[in-house]
């Protein structure tokens, strides 16, 4: 026979007790883990990384598989290094190796490829603590570096039919050329970085993580929009706008690197803030930059500002007393 306490029963009393321990916060307990949300984000760049392969060819293929490879290679190498638990199984190193492929032109050599995997898992993800720690997104804070350090590489991009020419954005800028159609634009039959070509795809994986609630839709919504708008504002006219938010990385950057959880604001003020911000230096960059391109450097920026509108966007402790 179960014993009694006070009405109950001692299991009931040991139950309870466990739902009264106090602990540091946070208070909030979730079943997600960091392999499953770097699941769902491989997940949802699969579609960009078919459609890669199926216009670019194996050079395509063969970055995906060498910074990726790369990538855990380099994560591993850097834990063991400085005697930390090798943490490659969650995942985040192999998003980020395909992230950093899609951003490059299908023409890189290999071993550009391994010099940004390397770059973006050891400088700037596990120089700074690692995983939840990094201050910026590691595969755009590799490709920025890559575009400093070979320009002329990183800006030759080869179309499907394997001639190299300007992409749509170099047309507007430059303003001679003719431009694809908008069907060709959002199937992603351009020219371009091998995963911001198909802005279709990206958007059934940016679709795909709303519905596993794995990022916020505000922020690519209000990204995009911001953008849009400021290049209306801008004096950038109003046929050329559709082209602004389907050809370059705007896609690419605000569904799946804006939304990085370690490198931007975590408050939803705060995401907002931080993709307005984007929106605002993405049209800026675009309009009144040397490159026809702004939302790697956008972004990155706002990577550095967010512990700044984190603070400022905090939520009040309950009680608090100014």
């Amino acid at each position: 026979m179960v014993e009694k306490t006070i009405g109950k029963t001692k299991d009931d009393s040991n139950s309870l007790d466990n739902k009264l321990i106090v602990s540091l916060s946070p208070h909030i307990r979730s079943d997600e883990s960091v392999r499953g949300i770097m699941g769902d984000v491989i997940i949802a760049l699969i579609p960009a990384m078919i459609a890669s392969i199926y216009y670019f060819g194996f050079n395509a293929f063969k970055l995906i598989l060498i910074t990726t490879i790369s990538a855990v290679c380099a994560e591993a190498f850097i834990q063991k290094l400085f005697k930390k638990p090798i943490r490659v199984n969650d995942l985040s190193a192999v998003v980020t190796g395909i992230l950093l492929a899609l951003n490059l032109p299908a023409g890189a050599p290999w071993w550009m490829a391994v010099f940004g995997a390397f770059f973006g898992i050891i400088v700037i993800k596990e120089f700074f603590g690692g995983i939840g720690s990094n201050f910026m997104n590691p595969a755009l804070g590799a490709r920025a570096a890559l575009v400093a350090s070979w320009p002329s590489l990183m800006a030759t991009y080869t179309f499907p039919d394997a001639v190299s020419s300007a992409t749509p954005l170099q047309i507007l800028k430059e303003g001679s050329g003719s431009l694809p159609t908008i069907q060709q634009m959002f199937i992603g039959n351009i020219g371009g970085v091998i995963g911001e070509t198909s802005a279709a795809l990206l958007l059934i994986g940016g679709v795909y993580l709303v519905i596993r609630k794995v990022i916020d839709w505000k922020v690519p919504t209000i990204y995009i929009g911001t953008t849009a708008l400021m290049l209306l504002l801008l004096g950038v006219d109003n046929s050329q706008i559709i082209y602004h938010i389907l050809g370059g990385g705007l896609m690419l950057g605000a569904i799946f690197m804006a939304t990085d959880y370690s490198s931007s604001p975590v408050t939803s003020k705060g995401k907002i803030i931080f993709a307005i911000g984007c929106g605002l230096l993405t049209a800026l960059f675009r309009v009144k930059g040397n490159l026809p391109e702004g939302v790697t450097y956008a972004i990155l920026i706002m990577n550095v500002a967010s512990p700044l509108i984190e603070k400022l966007t905090k939520p009040k402790v309950f009680g608090e007393v100014k």
